[in-house]
């Protein structure tokens, strides 16, 4: 089941072609929002869950589901479409927050979402969490064999990082065996305000579990 706390609010965005479920939760006066961009498992059944920082730290929290994913519906059909459907929630929540502070959030396939927005929005902080430099390095890393022609959604972080004019928190799981940890490294060479956290022994899966990475980014969330 979806988490029910009276905190918890569940809605849908309409947007071309389809309707996307977003969990928020809603603080009675929070210091601000983290807009989070989640990664390509799962659903937010799985993803929400975990309020309780967000809760203590005093930030809102705002969450979508990609098309196909939960109970969003549609199918997702170009990068560029996944991009816009991003924008669109974040339009939709975004007038409760003008006075307040906006972290715009990406997991692993999220964060190639969130550092375009974050390019073209500006907000005070942007936070990624296991990030790739591109689609199409990750490929290379994993499947060499694969034509870069044949990639569908390139999303070239790479590209677009060093546009984001504000700071940027990287972590990333010095254990990660799916996206390693030299991704973030090369990505805080392009960003002249980002700061790369190595989470000791942490992978790809757990590295939220780990009490390094919480007090990185609550300090980093207290900071603003």
């Amino acid at each position: 089941m979806l988490p029910t706390a009276p905190d918890v609010h569940e809605s849908m965005v309409d947007v071309p072609g389809a309707r996307l479920s977003v969990l928020e939760l809603r603080l009675p006066s929070p210091k601000g929002v983290v807009f989070y961009l989640h990664g390509n498992a799962g659903s937010l059944r799985s993803w929400f869950p975990a309020t309780d920082f967000y809760r203590q730290a005093n930030f809102d929290l705002v969450m979508m589901d990609y098309r196909g994913y939960g109970k969003s519906t549609g199918r997702i059909e170009s990068e560029s479409q996944l991009h816009a459907d991003a924008r669109a929630v974040w339009e939709r929540v975004a007038p409760r927050y003008r006075d307040r502070r906006v972290v715009f959030f990406g997991r692993s396939l999220g964060t190639g979402l969130a550092v375009p927005l974050a390019a073209q929005l500006r907000p005070d902080l942007t936070v990624l969490v296991s990030p790739y430099r591109s689609m199409a390095a990750l490929a290379t890393q994993h499947y060499p064999w694969v034509p870069a022609a044949l990639l569908r959604y390139p999303l070239r972080t790479d590209q677009v990082i060093a546009l984001i004019d504000g700071p940027v928190l990287l972590l990333h799981g010095e254990a990660d065996a799916l996206i390693p940890a030299s991704h973030s490294r090369a990505l805080q060479a392009l960003a002249p305000r980002a700061r790369a956290f190595i989470v000791p022994g942490a992978g790809h899966d757990d590295v939220h579990q780990h009490e390094d990475y919480l007090r990185e980014l609550r300090r980093s969330l207290d900071g603003l």
